[in-house]
């Protein structure tokens, strides 16, 4: 989810739509926390439909003053791992909507965790006007080439439009080539680094649901 618009009105159209149909289904939106770009629209998407959204950020991003201050909780964490961590935690759903090389770098990363069995969380992508056919074409490539089994393909589902989306995510069956996933280990040590900052205003979408009876309430307890 980029932390900018993009240049087609298509992809604000579909990350707002993304947003009020979380909301409609009684999702919990998790995301980045920042108001920039598709980040504030998947948020305020939600919002304004009625629905709760929870923010997780940095205090370095606190500090340069892009914090969505009108959710129903901001979570503040020391490092982009632990932003990401603290996301994976509250998912049960993960969704890159359109974006850049944070985006692309998180999404990645959730499917190499799912090959490795540490979640069995889906995992989607929002194919607005064709955005994500490039990876998909990769993912292709690195199958014909030999560094990639054809079955992990299905980790990933694509969508070309919200409702699709979710609709696929909601029916999850991937084709599993390595062990379920262990629930005794924790993802908080990630292979790639970031560099001066880099992806900081990017996020993918992270969903979750079933934290309790009523998943809006997880979220009604103000910032932290």
């Amino acid at each position: 989810l980029g932390s900018s618009f993009g240049v087609k009105p298509d992809y604000r159209r579909d990350t707002e739509e993304f947003g009020r149909l979380l909301a409609d289904r009684g999702y919990v939106l998790v995301y980045g926390g920042a108001t920039s770009g598709l980040m504030g629209v998947v948020a305020d998407g939600a919002s304004q439909a009625g629905g709760a959204v929870h923010g997780v950020i940095t205090e370095d991003l606190v500090g340069r003053e892009i914090a969505h201050r009108g959710l129903a909780r901001l979570e503040t964490v020391s490092t982009m791992h632990e932003r990401k961590a603290r996301m994976l935690e509250l998912s049960t759903m993960i969704v890159g909507l359109p974006g850049g090389i944070g985006t692309w770098e998180e999404l990645l990363e959730a499917l190499t965790f799912a090959q490795l069995g540490y979640h069995d969380k889906p995992i989607g992508v929002l194919n607005t006007q064709g955005y994500y056919d490039p990876l998909i074409q990769m993912l292709d490539k690195a199958v014909q080439e030999g560094f990639m089994r054809p079955e992990l393909k299905s980790y990933l589902v694509v969508g070309s439009d919200p409702a699709d989306l979710l609709n696929k995510l909601e029916n999850y069956a991937p084709t599993r080539v390595v062990k379920e996933a262990r629930q005794d280990v924790q993802p908080l040590v990630f292979a790639c680094s970031y560099v001066g900052g880099v992806s900081a205003q990017t996020c993918s979408v992270i969903l979750h649901r079933g934290l309790c009876a009523d998943p809006r309430a997880q979220v009604t307890g103000g910032r932290t």
